[in-house]
């Protein structure tokens, strides 16, 4: 299964069909099991870390510099993020087969799935309101580059632009060479 979409005409789009894969791989790991389960949890886990990492090295600094109000809805935003990557990175350390795994996954779907609407509500629709189109196709063309490099799995923590900068580069590099180890790079 593909973890990255590349196609959209703007950021905002881009960033919003990631979210409907997003939703549509919190339903095959819930309804799945066993290896199954373990390959869409890994599918996941990895397109949240990715989607995440570029959209806060892109999206934040513009909302920050053109959405009225958005020091304080970047701020929230990401706090919502940090949470959902703790919750994440000790869904990786437990497992599939683990007994809490199903009810700490409940918790995170719920928790991504609120922070998503809240993302498309407040702060892509005040960006596509208060940029151009060329703009936004730009900050799209920036997302799937900073994808490509981004780390595969969550670091929680690291939810600003500069740090993304400075512990990203790192983090990718291991976060990749981790997953060629376990057979599970993409």
């Amino acid at each position: 299964m593909a973890t990255m979409i590349s196609s959209g005409i703007d950021v905002v789009a881009f960033l919003k069909s990631q979210h409907e894969q997003v939703k549509q791989l919190f339903s095959l790991v819930s309804s799945s099991s066993g290896e199954d389960k373990e390959k869409a949890f890994y599918s996941l886990r990895r397109l949240l870390a990715v989607h995440e990492t570029a959209e806060e090295e892109i999206v934040p600094p513009a909302a920050r510099r053109n959405v009225q109000g958005g020091e304080l809805l970047v701020d929230a935003l990401l706090g919502e993020e940090n949470e959902a990557k703790k919750v994440l990175s000790e869904l990786e350390g437990l497992g599939v087969d683990s007994p809490e795994f199903d009810t700490l996954f409940s918790r995170l779907q719920r928790s991504v799935l609120a922070h998503a609407q809240h993302e498309e509500r407040d702060e892509f629709s005040s960006l596509a309101e208060a940029l151009n189109q060329e703009q936004l196709q730009k900050m799209r063309a920036a997302a799937e580059f900073a994808e490509k490099t981004a780390p595969t799995r969550p670091h929680p923590g690291v939810e600003s632009p500069a740090a993304n900068m400075a512990a990203g580069p790192f983090a990718a590099m291991l976060d990749r060479a981790r997953d060629a180890l376990s057979g599970k790079s993409h």
